[in-house]
């Protein structure tokens, strides 16, 4: 049975899933975006972002964690000196999954590519540019208007009045008669 098998084994045995995740893990680090695999990309995200997380504050335990996982002394520099000043505002969510929508050619795997969220320059600066250009769009609600105050409505009958023009008059008068 399947039950409570969270981890995905990616078709490996234990030490060649946990060595796979870790040179994965390690060159999202240096380059900030990698191209694999959708189901290599999501174990990466699981496996990666405890380890972001405890980088936001720089002490040994956490040092020692990044490096327990990681292995990789530049890793744990580059994640503490660069990342994570960077992703300190953020309450998680540090990385981001993109489906390219191409193939493999041998086995027909779906590619993605993962990249950390706050270092893909290009998005970032067409998200200001496009806040500072457009303004705040008024929300449309489902109920109608607000109502008009009657200072309002009288001068709007006056107006509707004169631009219906005699043809209402007209036609009121002819009700009246017929009464």
């Amino acid at each position: 049975m399947y039950h409570l098998k969270k981890k995905n084994p990616l078709g490996r045995t234990a030490s060649h899933r946990k060595a796979l995740l870790r040179n994965l893990a390690i060159e999202l680090i240096k380059h900030k975006r990698i191209k694999t695999t959708v189901a290599k990309a999501k174990e990466l995200r699981r496996f990666i972002e405890p380890i972001l997380n405890r980088a936001k504050e720089d002490t040994t335990p956490n040092r020692r964690y990044a490096f327990k996982h990681l292995q990789n002394k530049e890793a744990v520099k580059i994640l503490f000196s660069d990342i994570a000043p960077k992703i300190m505002d953020r309450n998680g969510g540090y990385t981001r999954v993109l489906r390219l929508g191409l193939w493999r050619r041998g086995d027909n795997a779906e590619m993605a590519m993962i990249e950390l969220v706050d270092f893909n320059e290009a998005l970032l600066e067409a998200t200001k540019e496009k806040s500072a250009e457009a303004p705040t769009k008024k929300r449309r609600r489902r109920r109608g208007r607000k109502k008009k105050t009657t200072e309002e409505e009288s001068t709007t009958t006056k107006a509707e009045a004169k631009e219906s023009g005699s043809k209402d008059n007209q036609d009121s008068k002819e009700v009246d008669r017929g009464e």
